[in-house]
């Protein structure tokens, strides 16, 4: 799922037009459609993304917070801040991982069953 589609969903799941959540939270209606339709990234500024998630219903530190977050950082094409902060060496071993046994790239897929596994416990 994408950031915009995520936040178009949520906003639904509070039962809130576009034009409702918009004049609620003081937004401008066509950036809030252009951002839920990909057409515009998410802000890169923390505060204005922890904006949004409240005004969403996400509580902090929550599954959905989180991924909240990691989808806005995704669009914009970007490593969470703690992430690089946090393991800066984790971030000089992602062109090895990324690559297989044969120095091909690894699919969307296998880093799918990856974290899926991982979240699993590695098991």
């Amino acid at each position: 799922m994408r950031f915009g589609e995520y936040f178009r969903q949520l906003r639904i799941a509070r039962r809130m037009t576009l034009r409702g959540y918009c004049e609620r939270f003081g937004q401008d209606p066509s950036n809030i459609s252009r951002l839920e339709n990909g057409k515009l990234n998410p802000p890169k500024d923390v505060g204005k993304l922890k904006g949004y998630a409240v005004s969403l219903g996400l509580k902090e530190n929550t599954k959905e917070w989180v991924n909240f977050f990691d989808l806005a950082y995704q669009a914009n094409k970007e490593l969470p801040k703690e992430i690089k902060e946090e393991v800066p060496e984790v971030i000089t071993l992602l062109p090895a991982f990324l690559r297989t046994g044969n120095n091909k790239k690894i699919n969307k897929e296998k880093v799918k069953k990856l974290i899926e596994f991982l979240k699993k416990g590695g098991e």
